[in-house]
């Protein structure tokens, strides 16, 4: 029942405008989490378990985590159209140019949660064994982040997924082929290349090349935080995984309340 009145939220959200009400939703719990991270963190502090260039090291790397986190959010490769010249009647249409922005990570925190969900499963499978249990034991030792070695091989294996899953909703999210055939149909053509088959070839060798710096990118934010916790010593309340989905949350419902304020008022609360 509660699931469903969440889902149910979360579409009136949506309908009216605001932005993905879903993910609204999982933004908010989790900014609800860092009030007690951070209490916790100035807990430590004072009795000693965290020293003051600890605290200021972990609050440096997160505003680092953000900042790389928005540039990898906006970042683009735009590529350059040229449309040509047809006459039509006795009017001249075409012969502009425009580019075609092809994001570094088309994909979003997808991705890490395809991720998460997948390594989630064995260690929820776990809970229905005997704690003594082969498999448990086998679980909590290699598939889990609570201690070595098993936190570096639920890295690796977290970021491989990572990368897989960044191509695979890429490659659905974006065809090359069609794209071509848009621009050859409309007149449009790439400076430098021909009609196509060679547009899309440029277009997917191109797209190859930004999303694995997408991936890298997305795969290290995730995992970082984890080995950080492991070599520490001490557990970061807040992971990568929440800051990703936090502040791609926040720059889409920016970017949502911006539009609607451009369409209703002509200016909007950034300009």
């Amino acid at each position: 029942a509660g699931t469903a009145f969440l889902m149910w939220l979360g579409e009136q959200i949506t309908e009216n405008g605001i932005g993905n009400g879903i993910s609204i939703i999982i933004f908010t719990g989790i900014i609800a989490k860092l009030r007690i991270a951070l209490m916790d963190m100035g807990q430590a502090a004072m009795t000693g378990t965290l020293n003051i260039l600890q605290v200021i090291l972990f609050v440096g790397l997160a505003l680092l985590v953000i900042a790389g986190i928005v540039a990898i959010q906006d970042g683009s490769r735009k590529i350059p159209v040229q449309y040509a010249k047809r006459l039509v009647g006795r009017k001249m249409y075409g012969g502009q140019s425009t580019h075609i922005p092809l994001k570094v990570l088309m994909a979003g925190v997808i991705p890490v949660i395809f991720s998460t969900s997948l390594l989630a499963f064995p260690q929820t499978l776990a809970f229905f064994f005997d704690p003594q249990s082969g498999f448990t034991r086998f679980v909590q030792t290699w598939l889990t982040q609570a201690k070595a070695p098993g936190v570096y091989v639920y890295s690796t294996v977290n970021i491989l997924l990572i990368i897989f899953f960044t191509y695979f909703y890429t490659a659905i999210q974006f065809n090359p082929v069609d794209y071509a055939n848009n621009l050859k149909q409309n007149g449009g053509f790439i400076p430098g290349i021909r009609p196509g088959k060679p547009t899309a070839d440029y277009l997917n060798r191109v797209l190859s090349r930004i999303t694995i710096v997408g991936a890298l990118a997305l795969a290290l934010i995730a995992t970082l935080p984890a080995i950080l916790t492991t070599l520490a010593g001490y557990p970061i309340g807040f992971g990568g995984t929440g800051l990703l989905i936090v502040v791609g949350v926040a720059l889409e419902t920016m970017k949502q309340i911006e539009a609607q304020m451009l369409t209703r008022h002509y200016k909007g609360f950034l300009n």
